[in-house]
C-alpha cells in the first residue's frame, strides 16, 4: 500500500483524450490509466493526476569517495552523500544494482529524508557533495531537483550518476542543478539498448550532447564492457571517435569490468585484458582521459597531463597515492590547466577521503 507521505505531485506529463495521462520525463511515453503506474514503478496516475510515489524516501544513505562514481576529474578525494530511492526507466539484465532499481517493494524504503534534512546531513557529516544514484535519479527528478536546490543553499555540490534516459526539456531542468554527472553509455549499438536494456540508444546520445553543450555541468562517461555484447574493437572504436567528434577529447571515459549478475550471471567477467584494449583504441580515438575500472589497474587509474603527458593523479581503484596538481589544478611541469573542477586542497580535510563506505542514517 503507498505511504501517502511519500506521494508527490509529479510534473512532465499532459492529459490525453481517452482520460488517460502520458509521462513525459522519459522516451518511454508511458500511457497511464487511474491508478495504473509507469515502467519505472514510481510515478502513477492518481485523481487524473501524475505522483511520484518515492518523495522522501530511501533505500539508505552512505558517505563514498568520489572516485566510486566514477569522477575522477570532480574535486578528486573528496566524499559524497550518496543515495537512491526504488525503481529504474530501463531494464537492463544486467543490472548490478538489480535488487534496489528493479525493486517493487516500496516497503524496502526505510529511511524517510526531505531536501533539507540531506543538505544538513551532508554539511554535518562533512560531505563535499550529494550524489543521486544507486537507482535511476531521473525517475524521481522532483525529489532530485528540490534536493539539489537545497544543498546548492548549503554550499553542497550536486552530482547525478545516471543512465541519461530522459526528454530534453526535464534534462535541462534537472542538470540545471548538477554539478557533475557520470552518464552511464552503455554501448554504442541501438541492438544493444534495445535487446538488453529495453531502450534506445539516440535519447542518451541527445542527453551526453545537451550536458556538455547546454549547461555548465562537468560530465563523465562509463561504459561497462560485458564479453561479447559490447566489447567488440569496432564498437569500442566507434564509441571514443563519437565522444571525441560531438563532446570534446577532454571529455573523461571510463571502461569498467562486468561481474556476472542479475540475467547475465552466465558470462563470464570482464578480463582485464579487455578494458586495457578498450583504454588504448579510445585514446588511439583521440581521448585525452581514459580510465579502467572495477579493476586493480594504477596505470588505467592514472590521470595524466593531456600536454606532457606527466602523470598528475596516481590512483589505485579509489585511493590516491600521489595528487601532483597546483592550487588552480594545473600540471606542475608544463602548467597546462587540467579538464575538470579542482580545489586547493583535497576534500574538505586537505586529504582524500579514500576507499572507504560509511553508512549513516538521517532523521527526516
Amino acid at each position: 500500500m503507498l505511504n501517502p507521505e511519500s506521494a508527490h505531485p509529479g510534473r512532465w506529463w499532459h492529459a490525453l483524450p481517452d482520460g488517460r495521462l502520458q509521462c513525459d520525463l522519459c522516451p518511454r511515453d508511458c500511457q497511464l490509466h487511474e491508478g495504473q503506474r509507469g515502467a519505472c514503478f514510481v510515478r502513477r496516475m492518481v485523481d487524473g493526476q501524475m505522483q511520484l510515489t518515492t518523495y522522501g524516501r530511501s533505500s539508505g544513505f552512505s558517505i563514498d569517495p568520489i572516485e566510486k562514481k566514477p569522477l575522477n576529474h570532480f574535486y578528486p578525494g573528496s566524499s559524497i552523500l550518496s543515495f537512491g530511492t526504488a525503481g529504474c526507466n530501463l531494464a537492463c539484465k544486467f543490472c548490478q544494482n538489480w535488487d534496489i532499481s528493479r525493486s517493487k517493494d516500496m516497503d524496502r524504503l526505510m529511511d524517510a529524508a526531505s531536501p533539507a534534512s540531506i543538505a544538513a546531513a551532508a554539511r554535518h557529516h562533512g560531505a563535499d557533495a550529494v550524489a543521486y544514484t544507486y537507482n535511476d535519479p531521473v525517475i524521481f527528478a522532483e525529489y532530485a531537483i528540490d534536493t539539489a536546490q537545497a544543498c546548492r543553499a548549503a554550499g553542497v555540490r550536486n552530482v547525478a550518476v545516471t543512465a541519461g534516459y530522459i526528454h530534453p526539456v526535464p534534462a535541462r531542468e534537472f542538470f540545471a542543478v548538477m554539478d557533475a554527472a557520470n552518464v552511464d553509455l552503455k554501448a554504442f549499438t541501438d541492438d544493444f539498448y534495445r535487446s538488453l536494456c529495453g531502450g534506445r540508444l539516440q535519447p542518451v546520445l541527445d542527453t551526453l550532447a545537451l550536458i556538455r553543450h547546454e549547461t555548465d555541468c562537468w560530465l563523465e562517461i562509463t561504459t561497462l564492457l560485458i564479453p561479447g555484447k559490447n566489447d567488440s574493437d569496432s564498437e569500442i572504436d566507434a564509441l571514443a571517435k563519437w565522444v571525441h567528434g560531438e563532446l570534446g577529447a577532454e571529455v573523461p571515459l571510463h571502461f569498467t569490468a562486468f561481474h556476472p549478475d542479475w540475467k547475465l550471471d552466465q558470462l563470464p567477467p570482464t578480463p582485464a585484458a579487455t578494458l586495457a584494449r578498450a583504454r588504448r583504441i579510445a585514446r588511439d580515438a583521440g581521448l585525452h582521459h581514459v580510465y579502467t575500472g572495477n579493476v586493480h589497474d594504477t596505470d588505467g587509474g592514472t590521470t595524466c597531463c593531456a600536454h606532457c603527458q606527466a602523470p598528475l593523479i596516481v590512483r589505485d581503484w579509489y585511493e590516491i597515492r600521489r595528487y601532483a596538481l597546483d592550487a588552480e589544478g594545473r600540471c606542475p611541469h608544463c602548467g597546462t590547466p587540467l579538464a575538470g573542477r579542482f580545489g586547493p586542497t583535497l576534500g574538505r580535510q586537505g586529504q582524500a577521503f579514500g576507499a572507504r563506505r560509511v553508512t549513516v542514517r538521517i532523521a527526516a
